[in-house]
């Protein structure tokens, strides 16, 4: 018999790479690249000076690789200084034309108008100006006329304006009629008490605020301009280590320029630490039962 040997073939399929491939990808990530260069590129294009982009454009019209850097040129079309954006621009021009931060209500504004203050006092009150205090506070102009010994703003126990104290209010009130100032009144005592308890320090303390009120008006000033007119007793001494010093009785003028765009009804208030009394006592606004020019007749233990 004839031997038979059993032949046996493998085949293997051979498959195309096809969409089971990677070099696609390999493509894309490059086209991908391409594009990400391409916006960046117009990115800086757009964000780039025309008086540059124009520098630019004749740098490669003119470069030669025959020529040391080109005929157009090379770090000169280069500018280390930043752009400034037009709405930057337009805000500067603005603010400096409108004048909004040297206003009399600006910190410039109201350091002026206290400068302005001093050196009249200084120049037409010479012997009166150690009575007068003038500070800025927030939103404006505090000015204390304050009691010395022997020479008091109002007589002993009296809600009348001596020779002093109307001199001081005039000189302010020269100074104020020009300007928007919108005024409070405070009348302030020392600690001694009266011993007549229908007339106290509230009373006396609201009385001569309103003394003052008035001969402000007679000076010129109209009564729209006030805002109030209060008295706060002993509770905010000027002298807080000693509350029997004279210089605690006082007119304190507090002065608020009238900002652009608030209602004149709208005031700026005055700072919290400087206006308003201690929690225990609120400030007392009564009329006076008797009028400036005719002081009430009261017996304190301890003259005012």
């Amino acid at each position: 018999m004839e031997d038979k040997s059993i032949i046996i073939k493998k085949v293997k399929k051979v498959q195309g790479a096809g969409a089971h491939g990677g070099s696609w990808k390999v493509a894309f990530a490059d086209f991908m690249t391409g594009m990400m260069a391409f916006f960046l590129l117009m990115w800086l294009v757009n964000m780039t000076p025309q008086p540059k982009k124009e520098e630019l454009a004749r740098y490669f019209q003119e470069y030669s690789l025959f020529t040391e850097g080109g005929a157009g040129g090379g770090k000169e079309i280069i500018s280390m200084e930043q752009p400034v954006p037009t709405a930057q621009v337009s805000l500067i021009q603005t603010e400096s034309s409108s004048g909004a931060g040297d206003g009399e209500g600006s910190a410039a504004g109201l350091e002026r108008f206290k400068e302005q203050l001093q050196q009249d006092i200084e120049h037409r009150l010479a012997d009166l100006k150690e009575q007068v205090s003038i500070q800025v506070v927030e939103g404006g102009v505090k000015v204390d006329i304050m009691d010395k010994e022997g020479n008091p703003m109002f007589p002993l126990g009296s809600t009348a304006l001596t020779d002093s104290g109307q001199r001081i209010l005039k000189v302010l009130c020269d100074n104020i009629k020009n300007t928007s100032n919108r005024i409070e009144i405070e009348g302030h005592t020392d600690a001694v008490k009266f011993s007549n308890r229908e007339f106290g320090n509230w009373e006396l303390s609201t009385a001569r605020a309103s003394a003052a009120r008035v001969e402000v008006e007679k000076n010129g000033i109209p009564s729209s301009r006030l805002l109030r007119v209060s008295g706060y007793a002993a509770t905010e001494p000027i002298i807080k280590e000693d509350p029997f010093d004279p210089r605690n009785r006082r007119i304190s003028l507090r002065l608020f320029p009238e900002k652009k765009g608030t209602s004149p009804a709208q005031p700026q208030s005055p700072p919290q630490t400087q206006v308003q009394p201690q929690p225990q006592a609120a400030p007392v606004q009564v009329a006076p039962k008797v009028g400036p020019q005719t002081p009430p007749q009261v017996y304190p233990a301890r003259m005012k």
